[in-house]
């Protein structure tokens, strides 16, 4: 999965979304279906899906992002 936006830096992507809403955030990548299925931890790529500088993990809790790794 990926993300929305421009975020050069998983630090700048940490900074900005935390408390965000997930569902806004994340870009679907997968062509064998949804990957975001709510409350949980998934894997991220950014700044983009062709552009993959930086990697994180993601806690999703209530809908909002509460934790990157």
């Amino acid at each position: 999965m990926s993300v929305n936006g421009n975020f050069p830096t998983k630090k700048s992507f940490q900074e900005r979304t935390i408390g965000s809403s997930a569902y806004s955030v994340f870009m679907e990548t997968s062509v064998f279906g949804q990957e975001y299925k709510g409350d949980g931890t998934y894997a991220i790529v950014g700044p983009s899906p062709t552009q993959r500088k930086w990697y994180a993990e993601v806690t999703v809790t209530n809908g909002l992002i509460s934790k990157v790794k």
